[in-house]
C-alpha cells in the first residue's frame, strides 16, 4: 500500500522478533528503514527479506545503550537523508525476579536498555523532527507495564516508565507537530517470550481471550498506522495489542 512512500524511519532491536517484523513492514510499504540492532551481519536476513520491497533496508550497527553512538547513528541518518520521520525504539530486555530475589545489577541493566537509551534517543530524535516540523515517536511498552505481573517487578516498571515517558513527551512535542504513542503488546509469539518453555506457554495460553499468541506481524501492524499519516491526530495514547489478555 506504500503508507509511508518516502518516509524515513529508525527501527532498533530490528534483527528478531517485533523489531525484525516492523522494519520489514515499513520497507514492504515505501519506507527507508535504518534497522538498527548490535551484531554486525545480524540483519542480513532481514536485507534479504526486502529485497524487492518498495522501500530498502540500511543496517545501522550500534549499542542502544552508548549514547555516543546513538548519537553518530542519528546525526548520520540527518546527513545522508536530510530527515527522519519515524522513531520505533523497540529495542528491549526482560530479565526479572521474584521481589526479595532482585539483582541490583540486573535492574540497572534493564532500565539502561528499557528506559534510559528510549529517553536519549526521543531527545535525538525531536532535534531532527522540530525543525522539520513532523514526526513520529513509537515507543514499545508492553501489558505488564500497565497492569504490572507477579514476578516483573523489574520489568513492568521500566515499561511503565516507557507509558509515563510517551504521555508527556507527546504533550511537550505535539507543538511542534511531532506524535509520540506506544504500543502495550501482550504475549507475541517471539523466541524470546518461548524461551520461558512450553509448559509454560501452554499455561498462559488460558489467560488469553483470543486463545492464541499474538504475531510479531500483528504488532508490526499496528506500528504502521501509527507511522503513517492514517494516525495523524493520534497522540499520546498507549495502543494495547494483547489479545484480551489477563495478567
Amino acid at each position: 500500500m506504500d503508507l509511508l512512500k518516502g518516509k524515513i524511519a529508525l527501527v532498533t532491536g530490528a534483527s528478531r522478533g517485533i523489531g525484525n517484523a516492523i522494519a520489514e513492514l515499513f520497507a514492504q510499504n515505501g519506507a527507508s528503514v535504518y534497522a538498527n540492532a548490535r551484531k554486525i551481519g545480524s540483519l542480513d536476513s532481514l536485507l534479504a527479506k526486502c529485497e524487492n520491497s518498495s522501500g530498502r533496508i540500511m543496517p545501522l550497527y550500534f549499542d542502544v545503550t552508548d549514547a555516543a553512538a546513538a548519537k553518530q547513528a542519528v546525526m548520520r541518518i540527518k546527513k545522508e537523508s536530510g530527515r527522519l520521520d519515524c522513531l520505533v525504539n523497540n529495542a528491549g530486555i526482560m530479565p526479572d525476579a521474584l521481589i526479595g530475589m532482585i539483582d541490583q545489577k540486573v535492574a540497572r541493566e534493564v532500565f539502561e536498555v528499557n528506559v534510559f537509551a528510549v529517553m536519549e534517543l526521543i531527545q535525538l530524535a525531536a532535534r531532527v523532527m522540530v525543525r522539520q516540523k513532523s514526526g513520529s515517536i513509537i515507543n514499545l511498552a508492553s501489558i505488564v507495564g500497565v497492569n504490572g505481573n507477579k514476578g516483573q517487578l523489574v520489568y513492568s516498571a521500566s515499561k511503565g516508565a516507557v507509558i509515563a515517558m510517551t504521555k508527556t513527551a507527546a504533550k511537550e512535542l505535539a507543538p511542534a507537530g511531532i506524535r509520540v504513542n506506544a504500543i502495550a503488546p501482550g504475549m507475541i509469539d517471539t523466541d524470546l517470550f518461548r524461551s520461558v518453555g512450553a509448559e509454560k506457554v501452554s499455561g498462559l495460553l488460558r489467560n488469553i481471550g483470543l486463545g492464541r499468541l499474538g504475531k510479531p506481524s500483528e504488532i508490526a501492524n499496528a506500528a504502521l498506522f501509527l507511522a503513517s499519516d492514517m494516525a495523524s491526530y493520534v497522540t499520546g495514547q498507549i495502543l494495547g495489542a494483547d489479545g484480551a489478555a489477563l495478567v
